[in-house]
């Protein structure tokens, strides 16, 4: 199984995120499974979020937190910890929306791509860079996952942005 921590702030669309990569990845086919839930209490805008997606080639039975992750995706670098690392499983990796380079983490500047998109939000930026950086999901399985769950005035802005995030994190 192929777990994700999304990390981010109320109104960043860290659950939004986690969703649309478990819709692009359940729509590989039949054996294609994945599970997306938030976690979080009586919140307000700004205020730290985590979300979680399961992916899988068979059912996933398993609702809990995801205490071991492949990929731990942060949307806002603040929520950055170097004691987040004790959450990956082996060969895990951090992917983290900051200009600055953090050790043992994958940057990438998805506030500068969200600017020069228009976009008021970096979840799609950086569902996108993860894509780049793995086999999870590809671009077009995203982009079809968008086109399902996004309305329709969101959808080629966002679809543009992954493009564009993926092909950035690749190098």
């Amino acid at each position: 199984m192929t777990e994700i921590l999304w990390l981010g702030r109320g109104g960043q669309g860290a659950f939004t995120a986690a969703k649309l990569l478990g819709a692009a990845y359940a729509a590989k086919g039949e054996t294609a499974c994945s599970l997306a839930f938030p976690s979080f209490g009586p919140e307000r805008r700004g205020a730290p979020v985590r979300a979680f997606t399961k992916l899988d080639t068979s059912p996933i039975l398993d609702r809990s937190e995801t205490e071991r992750a492949d990929f731990i995706i942060i949307l806002d670098a603040t929520l950055y910890t170097p004691t987040l690392r004790k959450l990956l499983k082996t060969g895990g990796k951090i992917l983290v929306n900051s200009q600055s380079e953090i050790d043992s983490a994958v940057t990438f500047d998805a506030d500068a791509l969200a600017k020069a998109q228009r976009l008021p939000v970096v979840n799609t930026i950086m569902l996108g860079a993860l894509s780049g950086i793995s086999e999870v999901v590809t671009i077009s399985e995203i982009e079809n996952a968008i086109d399902h769950y996004m309305p329709v005035k969101l959808r080629e802005k966002n679809k543009q942005a992954v493009a564009l995030a993926a092909k950035e994190a690749i190098g």
